[in-house]
């Protein structure tokens, strides 16, 4: 694995979220996708789940997988999407 390749591949992005805003249920065929809530409270949603998030907890949604977020106020979240690694 070249280091330098990967580094490169790494998508971020910060979001905020409040009550008003829907996130529509999507997927990322060619990356895992990591949210760090930073703020705020809200749910990282799979099809058959959901995971609380409140400041310093992390949702981590495998390639390929249906998600959402929500939020009952607001909610900010870093993004990492973050190709998976082959060995």
């Amino acid at each position: 694995m070249d280091l330098e390749t990967f580094k490169s591949k790494i998508v971020t992005n910060v979001y905020h979220l409040d009550s008003q805003r829907e996130v529509q249920y999507h997927n990322h065929p060619n990356f895992d996708e990591l949210f760090y809530c930073f703020k705020g409270e809200g749910t990282g949603v799979f099809e058959d789940r959901e995971i609380e998030l409140n400041p310093g907890e992390v949702f981590r949604v495998p390639a390929g997988i249906m998600h959402t977020l929500k939020t009952p106020t607001e909610l900010f979240v870093c993004s990492f999407l973050i190709p998976p690694v082959k060995d």
